[in-house]
């Protein structure tokens, strides 16, 4: 497999989300050695870097940007509202009780 190169940066690791995706880059010989960005899914422009000075780093912001991803996708649904409440069960198909 092909290494992937950005900015001088190797990408390592690659989370997808939606249609958004967010990696991490690696360079040894940077002051900077790890960048996460984000990019659109399948496409190589990569925006909006975080850069981070260790491994761990970069992975814990990583996490956060892929979970702040999925906040906001959630955000964009419908509310759905069944009128349960949390442990209630509700009978949905109609049999006979016996």
């Amino acid at each position: 497999m092909e290494k992937e190169i950005n900015a001088g940066y190797v990408i390592t690791d690659r989370l997808a989300v939606g249609n958004a995706e967010f990696v991490i880059g690696h360079n040894e010989k940077a002051s900077t050695q790890f960048v996460t960005w984000k990019c659109r899914k399948g496409e190589k422009d990569y925006f909006w870097g975080h850069y981070l000075g260790d491994r761990l780093a970069a992975v814990e912001d990583l996490c956060k940007r892929a979970l702040e991803e999925i906040e906001y996708l959630r955000s964009l649904q419908p509310q759905r509202d069944t009128g349960e409440r949390p442990g209630q069960q509700i009978k949905r198909r109609r049999e006979p009780e016996r």
